[in-house]
């Protein structure tokens, strides 16, 4: 009788199931689900049960045999996770991030890319060799850091601001180290590399001029059409389509696809379907990216670590050392406080999931030996695998490096001298904590002061905007700049003061928008005759009134306004 139908890798799919479902969620009480996955990759792979399915039956189904189908697989994992990254942000958020992203992200490759090449040509590698090693060991995990990153809820912060910024600038190094190796693998290379390496960026930057035009056009009708189906299906289908196809098409004229769905996401992020978007596609983003970092964690060839452990490890640390090194000089050259700057290093400092694609193009082309590409890919899944554990180290020194600043108003407030267009939140209690939890996720910068040093450092240590000092003097305000503020939200409970400074705050900055927190209705109109832009009664309720009056003072647009009030409701 005929066997039944079969279904591709339905094994493995079985058995990444039951790892997401029952393993990960056992380890995560005590590991990261970063960590997780990469352990559970490793144990399941060729080279941890593998090693063993002739002699133990049982092993012989638990194995994943196939690294590279499931590896191709995986890759959806890191599509997905630019496309959300993409949706986080605005074009407008992108430019104003320039700075960092075309100044730092440029200057971390070339530093970090030219020393580490130059190691490795003082090593004994030929120079293209070295020219490779050096290209993509300066690179970082970006799927590994910004999950780290959206788990501790640090994206947002200023630290992870920076680090998404360089991080963003590797993505699109990846496209120019891809030809170059291309290159210098052939022996035809009439043009030139510099030749072809500029026509290759112009082809990259008429696809992206491309890809952003007919999105403007057509994503926004298009998305209407489908959410007005009423069908989830419909809506889910559409999303995966956006994301995939614009992946396919940068992918086929030999972009990175992650860049493609990146520029999707950002396009959306332009559109009132943002927020739905999100929801709908983080389940299935999860599962995609722990189905990547378990095909990492399969990479490791524990045998290989048993003959030569010490180079390795020499070199595991060596590099995690290095990238340290380099990368803090660069931040705090980029002006970031030192605290940050070092959390920011180490966060950094392992190699990404692009080796595996340079250095393994590099040996198929012979430009890499075997034997070294071999070993640099351990070294590279080695550091991806201690990510984890240095973001934990990072937080405790950035921690430990944070001084006094929070107990004196004046210091406070010296990292902020140069900010403009920002939000400040006067008292950061039940109220001010919601309204900056809105403006976060919406992008918008803003600065929060209580006059509780326990809540405005505990607020800092979690990476947030909150400065320690009393919010009723308008010295303290105007040390937070809040005449070049967008609007100032008044939330302190003591209602003698709040009077007091919204009758001093509009004589002061008369342009200023000026929205407060009352206790009821009564001290509302007292403070609207006092000045007020809005006032609002204290419930809960009316801090969302609050925080929507707040964002339609910033520019927000109703719909976007009304979606987030209602995600937060």
């Amino acid at each position: 009788m005929e066997s039944q139908l079969h279904i591709p890798y339905l094994r493995e799919v079985i058995v990444f199931l039951v790892v997401a479902g029952f393993a990960v969620p056992l380890l995560q009480r005590k590991f990261s689900p970063v960590l997780g996955y990469l352990l559970i990759g490793g144990m399941i792979g060729p080279y941890g049960l593998g090693l063993f399915a002739d002699e133990i039956p049982l092993a012989s189904f638990l194995v994943i045999e196939d690294i590279e189908g499931v590896r191709a697989l995986a890759e959806i994992g890191i599509v997905f996770l630019l496309f959300a990254i993409g949706l986080e942000l605005s074009l407008d958020r992108l430019w104003s991030m320039r700075r960092l992203v075309f100044g730092l992200g440029s200057a971390q490759i070339v530093v970090t890319g030219t020393l580490t090449g130059g190691i490795a040509y003082a090593w004994g590698n030929p120079p293209a060799a070295a020219l490779v090693l050096g290209a993509c060991l300066a690179l970082s995990s970006t799927a590994i850091v910004m999950q780290l990153l959206i788990e501790k809820s640090r994206l947002t912060t200023p630290m992870g601001r920076s680090v998404f910024s360089v991080l963003l600038m590797q993505d699109l190094a990846v496209v120019p180290i891809l030809f170059v190796v291309g290159v210098l693998g052939t022996v035809a290379a009439n043009e030139g590399i510099f030749g072809g390496l500029a026509l290759a960026m112009g082809e990259a930057a008429v696809t992206v001029i491309v890809i952003y035009a007919v999105g403007r056009l057509l994503l926004r009708p298009v998305f209407r059409a489908v959410a007005q189906t009423n069908s989830r299906e419909a809506f889910m289908a559409m999303i995966v389509l956006v994301a995939l196809g614009t992946a396919a098409i940068t992918g086929v004229v030999g972009l990175s696809m992650a860049l493609g769905a990146f520029l999707a996401g950002l396009l959306i992020a332009e559109t009132e379907y943002r927020h739905q978007v999100e929801v709908d596609i983080e389940p299935f983003k999860g599962l995609m990216l722990g189905l990547f970092f378990m095909s990492v964690g399969m990479g490791i060839d524990w045998r290989v670590l048993g003959d030569s452990p010490f180079w390795i490890a020499a070199s595991v640390l060596g590099l995690i050392a290095l990238k340290t090194l380099l990368n803090v000089g660069l931040f705090l050259l980029w002006k970031l406080p030192r605290h940050r700057a070092v959390e920011a290093g180490l966060l950094l400092a392992q190699a990404g999931e692009f080796a595996f694609i340079v250095v393994g193009l590099a040996m198929s082309l012979g430009l890499v030996p075997n034997p070294t590409g071999q070993f640099m890919l351990i070294v590279a899944s080695l550091t991806m695998l201690l990510t984890p554990a240095l973001a934990t180290l990072a937080r405790v020194l950035g921690r430990r490096l944070e001084d006094s600043q929070a107990h004196d108003a004046t210091a406070t407030f010296e990292q902020v001298e140069e900010i403009e267009g920002h939000v400040v939140i006067a008292g950061f209690g039940r109220v001010g904590r919601m309204i900056a939890s809105i403006l976060d996720r919406e992008d918008l910068p803003f600065i929060a002061i209580d006059r509780d040093s326990a809540i405005a450092s505990e607020a800092r240590s979690a990476g947030l905007p909150v400065r320690f000092g009393d919010a009723s003097r308008i010295e303290v305000l105007q040390a937070a700049r809040v005449s070049q503020a967008s609007a100032l939200v008044i939330t302190i409970g003591d209602a003698k003061a709040t009077e007091l400074l919204t009758i001093r705050m509009r004589e002061a900055a008369p342009h200023v928008p000026l929205f407060v927190r009352a206790l009821d209705k009564e001290q509302a109109a007292r403070l609207t005759e006092a000045g007020a832009t809005a006032a609002v009664p204290e419930t809960v309720e009316a801090s969302l009134q609050l925080a929507a009056r707040v964002l339609e003072g910033c520019g927000l647009s109703e719909d976007g306004i009304q979606q987030r009030i209602q995600l937060e409701r």
